[in-house]
């Protein structure tokens, strides 16, 4: 069972496993309410979320992290770089927007009130059930699928592959401002072409990115050596990283 119970802007993935619902990434602050009018739209509960995979920290991603962690008795698996980000509770504004385009979209961002990127800081009782990637703690898990390492979005950024579905999170995007499979923010050009084909290489059927519709790994395959186009616009926030 895949359900998408997230926003028009951003994909919530609920996933069925042996070991309970396991929920991909979380949406913005505020979204809550939202998530738990869909859980009930599709009779699931809270208190059924297993783990909580979080691709990589940011305010789209971890924005009700602290909420769902109230609600429920998941753990969290993320990668070890992501735990600082949490904590500091606002997006790292290294790299730069991935075309003029998206750079004009986050422009708009800005005006809008939302060129901060914040959201609320992990709370302290909530960091034992942190689980980073390359710990033992992890490797005792019994976790059936594999996890893989896509930074270049992010340095923090990782993966799930469940058999032959990826959930990839924003290592690429279906949809407006993105073009060519390209997510809009890009902190490292050389790590995402690289995480790029490691996607490639592991060949599943169907990707779900956290943002836009599933699409076919073709189209990474089909538009990789477009990277090398990219030119990164950097984005100078108006409120300082604490």
């Amino acid at each position: 069972m895949i359900l998408n119970i997230g926003s028009r802007v951003v994909n919530n993935y609920l996933i069925s496993s042996e070991s309970g619902l396991i929920l991909i990434d979380t949406g913005y602050s505020g979204g809550f309410l939202h998530f738990i009018k869909m859980l009930d739209k599709h009779d699931a509960r809270p208190e059924d979320i297993r783990y909580v995979f979080l691709t990589h920290a940011h305010d789209d991603h971890a924005g009700f992290l602290n909420e769902i962690l109230e609600a429920t008795d998941a753990e969290v698996i993320l990668h070890p770089k992501a735990i600082e980000g949490l904590k500091r509770g606002q997006n790292s504004f290294e790299g730069g927007c991935s075309s003029f385009t998206a750079w004009l979209f986050c422009q708009i961002l800005a005006i809008s009130g939302h060129g901060e990127h914040r959201y609320q800081s992990i709370k302290h009782e909530y960091l034992n059930r942190l689980i980073a990637i390359d710990t033992e703690q992890f490797e005792a898990l019994d976790f059936p699928y594999e996890i893989l390492e896509t930074p270049g979005h992010t340095a923090d950024h990782i993966s799930l592959l469940m058999g032959n579905i990826l959930f990839c999170g924003d290592a690429a995007m279906n949809g407006f401002p993105s073009s060519r499979r390209t997510i809009i923010w890009i902190e490292d050009l050389e790590q995402y072409r690289k995480s790029w084909e490691a996607i490639i290489e592991k060949e599943p059927d169907m990707i779900y990115p956290a943002h836009g519709k599933p699409f076919k790994t073709d189209d990474l395959k089909k538009y990789l050596k477009k990277l090398d186009r990219v030119r990164l616009y950097p984005l100078k926030p108006k409120g300082k990283q604490p």
